[in-house]
Formats: C-alpha cells, structure tokens, sequence
C-alpha cells in the first residue's frame, strides 16, 4: 500500500467516516451580510462538487468541523466581548480587532475567510478574469500569467497555516499580499490592508487528503475554481465603479 493510501486511511480512522449520501446533498446559499454575517451559510455547492480539484471528503471535513467550529466560537466571543451583530457589520468588527480578545480575532477572522472562500469558488470550470477586473490585473502586473504566478508565488511562501489574498488597497491598486492563520486584510493588524477580491486557504486541512504536502499542485489546481464573475463585483464594490 502507497503511503498517500496509508494516510489517508489514517485520516478517516481519526476523524470518521463521512456520510455518502451528504456528499451530494445540495446546500443552497442564502448569504445575506445584512442579516446573517456572523453565522454560518450553506455551500452554494455540493460537498463532490470541485473535483477532481477538491474532494468531497476534505469539502465537507473543511465545512462541517473546521468553518463551523470558527462560526461557533464567533458567537460565543461575541456574548463575552458583547459585540452585537445586530448593531456591528462583521467587516467593521475586523476592522478594530485589535482591540478585542485572540479568541475574536482568530475565530472572527476564521468564520469571515471561509464565507468568503466557499463563495469564491464554483464548479463550472473557470476561464480568466472578467472585464474590469482582467484590465486592472493586465496593468497592474502585465498579464494573467505574472498575476498567476506571483499569486501562487504569495501562497507557496506563507509559511504554516494562513492565506493568500488579491485586493484593492485604499488608493484603489491592486495588491497580492498572504496573512498568517485566520488573519485577513480587513483586519487593522493586517501588514497589507485591503478589501479581498480573491483569496486562497492554504492551512493544511484545506488540501492535505488530496494533496498531502504538496501545497503548489493544490494552488495551481485552485484556478480551475475560481468564481471571477464573482470576483469582478469584489473589485468593482470596492473600487466604486
């Protein structure tokens, strides 16, 4: 038996089987920041939806226990910081973070990455950035290729657990920049601050049944998902075009 069998039949062992049926199971998205941005939405998608590029096993490892429990510790932070979500956008949370507790920023940050990542990928195969979005890169890098590679260039090199991530900085330029753990560029702790256009989650559990450690076969199938219809209104809402 290979070793990338032995692992992953270790990996099942520790955390058990998953349900067949599930893997199928649609999870339609009803995302709505005005209302429900603190709690945990349904996938848009199907757990065997992305593959070959991501598994149905690993999707719903990712979804049901790592994103749920970020969902979860959310809320209970929330009652012990006495944030309200009621009255306080999660952006504007993480946009002062560092005035609350590590238990909010790591699970604030969590929950906010793992909407935003489910959204940003789709099944259907992608094709290249779309209109405003695909002049912008041209010019801010030179080509969709340069784009590519310093962007997997940003997600091979974050060392550990953390993110990759395109945004639009406050002067209205593209940057590609990568955060530590759950940190994101809204956060005011950010060394690149800047509203997410894309981003990459490049923590082991988000590849390794696949991929094992191979985190650049990971990445350069990644593109294969890219939702850049979606990823077109990020940079054209925080643009303001």
């Amino acid at each position: 038996m290979s070793n990338s069998s032995q692992n992953r039949r270790q990996f099942l062992k520790n955390t058990g089987k998953a349900g067949i049926a599930l893997a199928t199971a649609p999870f339609i998205s009803s995302w709505n920041f005005a209302t429900s941005e603190f709690q945990q939405q349904g996938l848009p998608y199907a757990y065997n939806a992305l593959e070959p590029y991501i598994d149905a096993m690993t999707m719903e490892i990712h979804y049901t226990k790592h994103a749920a429990t970020y969902a979860k510790n959310l809320a209970d932070a929330c009652v012990a910081e006495k944030v309200n979500p009621e009255t306080t956008s999660l952006p504007t949370l993480l946009s002062s973070i560092s005035k609350y507790s590590a238990k909010m920023r790591n699970n604030a940050g969590g929950h906010f990455n793992h909407e935003f990542f489910w959204k940003i990928m789709k099944p259907s195969p992608a094709t290249s950035p779309q209109n405003e979005l695909a002049e912008a890169i041209n010019k801010s890098f030179g080509s969709y290729t340069a784009f590519q590679t310093a962007f997997a260039d940003a997600a091979k090199a974050r060392f550990g657990s953390g993110w990759a991530w395109l945004i639009v900085k406050a002067d209205g330029q593209l940057a590609i920049c990568s955060t530590a753990n759950q940190d994101n560029p809204l956060m005011d702790i950010a060394e690149v601050k800047g509203s997410p256009i894309i981003g990459l989650d490049v923590w082991e559990h988000a590849y390794y049944l696949k991929y094992q450690n191979r985190r650049p076969d990971y990445i350069n199938s990644w593109w294969n998902l890219v939702n850049w219809e979606l990823a077109n209104k990020h940079f054209l809402e925080a643009s303001n075009k």
